[in-house]
């Protein structure tokens, strides 16, 4: 120890960086981490845990317009902001404990301070200087908001998790998970909204049917699409109120407009410049297949270094690096075959190949298995929401490479079959699979007919 104070030195609490600290402790290591902000980084604070949270409580709303369908005579029904707001602040804060707890009994030494690295084994946090055997940035990402006239009146995802109150009507910019998300969720906390994207549909890099499929789906439910749009300013009005002047001429004036247009890896203030690290030319840092920098002494994992921006790739992540530092067996993650979904409503989840990616790597040797019929519970409920399912299979070797879908329960259901695709299941093992009458995940291991 008489060369360095740390022998790992983690720069970011959130999911990635407090597993990677936690494990490293555990193993014996001294470790220090820094935050600047909150334990847990944007997943716990202002990402998937508050988001989900307010995906629940929007969807009262269609879980009240069904109930009459069932018998329920629900009564008027009021939705009270701050009351939610309120309450998800505190299971934030629930949580941050929890974070905070679990560093302090694996021994870690947290340190509250925007880090900067001086060189490549010193960190200076709070005028404090640390000498550092290895480093580690886990410093993850922040939203992006393109310039443009007015755009000091946008909001981000970071904001809308603290409104003081909901605007009338919104204006969400963007095309993926958190664009789609949020319109969701304010649609169903009964804001009238607006979702403007510049391509010409959302979600890219999806299967094409499930960006399809979706895009019917959010309509049905009330959220105003507008697609190869974009805001060329925004102007405050008298009134308090927003007006965004759009690419084609005309306008949507809205209590609030929010940009969810992607996030860029937070690296400003870190002293890269200090060392011998990389950066591609959105910023995310050029780390090898063990998630050593250019700079050797110097790691990183997580959103900042660009590839699978989800929490638990994260996690998997900081577990291969502690491997890697214990015992010196370099370990890295395979990133085939991860499942993901999207809260939107209705859920969308997916795992595997595209259709698009499967016709590039086996061409037509595939067959492909799609089912899109009426959810159950709309047959009382009065509604017309379509549940769409779709398997992707290798002719050669009858694999399933594809799994998609959009419906209730889409995340809760493919994170089941994620194992079953992992392992290399083929369409005969779903076959022979009895499905679980009534459900809609049968229909996985019920589709017989290939188009």
């Amino acid at each position: 120890m008489a060369d360095h104070d740390v022998d790992l030195f983690v720069i970011g609490a959130g999911s990635g960086g407090v597993r990677t600290a936690r494990m490293c402790a555990q193993q014996g290591l001294r470790v220090v981490v820094a935050e600047s902000q909150y334990l847990g980084g944007t997943c716990v604070n202002v990402g998937c845990v508050p988001k989900k949270l307010f995906v629940y409580a929007s969807s009262f709303r269609e879980e009240f317009r069904t109930a009459k369908g069932f018998g329920w005579h629900v009564g008027e029904s009021n939705f009270d902001w701050p009351t939610l707001r309120d309450n998800k602040n505190r299971e934030i804060q629930r949580l941050n404990d929890i974070y905070g707890n679990l560093l302090d009994k694996a021994g870690v030494e947290l340190v509250e301070g925007w880090a900067k690295i001086l060189g490549p084994d010193s960190v200076e946090v709070n005028d404090q200087v640390y000498r550092c055997k290895k480093i580690l940035i886990a410093t993850g990402g922040t939203p992006f908001v393109p310039d443009f006239p007015g755009k000091e009146y946008a909001i981000t995802s970071n904001e809308a998790f603290y409104l003081d109150s909901l605007p009338d009507r919104i204006v969400i910019v963007g095309g993926g998970y958190i664009a789609i998300e949020f319109a969701g969720i304010f649609n169903g906390l009964g804001v009238d909204t607006h979702l403007l994207y510049r391509g010409d549909l959302f979600l890219r890099g999806f299967d094409q049917d499930v960006r399809e499929v979706l895009k019917e789906e959010v309509e049905k439910q009330g959220v105003t699409l507008h697609f190869s749009t974009d805001i060329e300013n925004i102007e405050k009005l008298d009134n308090g109120l927003f007006r965004a002047v759009l690419n084609k001429g005309d306008s949507i004036e809205a209590g609030l407009v929010m940009y969810a247009t992607g996030r860029r890896p937070n690296i400003d203030g870190l002293g890269l410049e200090n060392t011998s690290i990389e950066t591609r030319s959105n910023g995310a840092i050029i780390v090898d297949d063990y998630f050593q920098t250019a700079e050797p002494s110097i790691y990183a994992i997580g959103d900042v270094i660009g590839r699978v921006e989800l929490t638990p790739v994260a996690i998997n992540e900081g577990m291969a690096l502690t491997k890697t530092l214990v015992t010196g067996v370099p370990t890295t993650i395979d990133y085939t075959n991860i499942p993901t979904a999207v809260f939107s409503q209705p859920n969308t989840a997916s795992v595997g190949l595209t259709e698009e990616q499967a016709r590039g790597q086996y061409g037509d040797n595939i067959r492909i298995y799609r089912s899109r019929f009426r959810a159950m519970k709309e047959t009382l409920g009065g509604g017309d929401g379509k549940v769409f399912m779709k398997l992707i299979v290798v002719n050669d070797n009858d694999r399933v490479v594809g799994c998609h879908m959009v419906g209730e329960g889409a995340g809760e259901i493919i994170q089941g079959i994620a194992i079953a695709v992992k392992m290399g299941a083929t369409k005969a093992d779903f076959d022979a699979t009895i499905g679980i009458h009534p459900t809609a995940a049968e229909e996985f291991v019920t589709m017989r007919d290939a188009s």
